[in-house]
């Protein structure tokens, strides 16, 4: 895979036959990824837990049941993980524990999974596999509350909860290991990240889920305060970003925010679905105590960086996304309650 920003209209070309391992592969965005780089006729395998609190699902692949091979395992233990980092080409490190309630409820295990599972899956790779090219997935909580908007990569690192200070001490494993020992590695800051195969039952994974699912089963969604802006990334583009950092060599040792080209506030983004649902109830209420300490107010990225690098930008809007994602579950509501 040579340098310069690939085109993502050759991508089948580029990623036939490439060895991939994906953990969290069975997730929200893990799954997503692994059917396209199946379609683009790699070699994928994922690595899943299964944790019931975490978003794997086995509908998710279920469609490509034959062509990805699923392996049940935990990150945080180093041998079997050995077997299985030997001969990849493309690591996609997408497993973690997302709630950020629960990083503050059970702290260790939030440490074990979004730090030390990192710095396991690191070295294990350092040992066996130092040539392979890692993306790391973080997150934008690690900005806290902004002191700016749009938040860019110069944006101070202030996290308001357990699991953003977790992520960033990850995301400083990765970048020691690519300046001490050349293991290829990116980091992408993530935004919201919404569309089909989210987890749905309930808050753990993105607020916008539950949301779904209450206005599924016609029941209100709950808005607390409304007022707060946020951008969205649809899970397509996040793959395309995921997919065109990996083959861009100057990309690694850097990190990068995603983002909208689109903000909105929450109470517009309520509307937003009851619109596109063609009904629905909202029901306004005052951020709960124990929420509105770790709540950082208003957040817009800035992906200006990314963009110049590799010519990713988000392509589809807002209003399609939650448009197929609510069309998706529809469908197959059985599979995620």
């Amino acid at each position: 895979m040579e340098g310069g920003a690939p085109d993502l209209a050759s991508a089948a070309e580029r990623w036939r036959d490439k060895r991939i391992l994906i953990t969290g592969g069975l997730g929200f965005i893990g799954s997503t990824l692994a059917l396209r780089l199946a379609n683009y006729g790699s070699r994928v395998t994922v690595i899943d837990s299964m944790i019931p609190e975490f978003g794997g699902n086995l509908f998710n692949l279920e469609s490509f049941a034959d062509k990805i091979h699923i392996n049940f395992s935990d990150i945080r233990e180093p041998h079997s993980l050995k077997p299985l980092l030997k001969d990849v080409d493309v690591l996609f490190s997408l497993a973690g524990q997302t709630s950020h309630m629960d990083s503050m409820t059970d702290p260790y295990t939030d440490l074990h999974i979004n730090c030390a599972a990192q710095l396991n899956l690191l070295e294990t790779c350092r040992q066996v596999n130092p040539d392979v090219r890692i993306v790391f997935a973080s997150t934008r909580q690690i900005y806290g509350r902004p002191d700016y908007l749009p938040v860019d990569e110069e944006h101070p690192i202030n996290p308001v909860d357990i699991n953003g200070i977790h992520k960033y001490a990850a995301e400083q494993y990765y970048q020691m290991y690519h300046s001490l020992y050349n293991i290829k590695s990116c980091i992408l800051r993530l935004t919201n990240t919404i569309g089909p195969r989210m987890r749905i039952k309930d808050a753990r994974q993105t607020f916008v889920g539950i949301w779904i699912r209450r206005l599924l089963e016609d029941e209100p969604i709950e808005v607390w305060g409304g007022d707060q802006l946020r951008d969205f990334n649809d899970v397509e583009d996040v793959v395309d970003a995921l997919l065109i950092t990996s083959l861009t060599d100057e990309s690694y040792g850097q990190v990068f925010n995603l983002g909208s080209k689109e903000k909105v506030s929450l109470l517009e983004l309520a509307q937003l679905m009851i619109d596109l649902n063609g009904s629905g109830k909202l029901k306004i209420m005052e951020f709960p105590e124990d929420r509105s300490k770790i709540d950082i107010g208003d957040y817009y990225s800035s992906h200006k960086k990314i963009s110049l690098l590799t010519g990713w930008n988000p392509e589809r809007s807002l209003s399609q996304t939650l448009d197929q994602t609510l069309k998706f579950y529809k469908s197959n509501l059985a599979f995620y309650r």
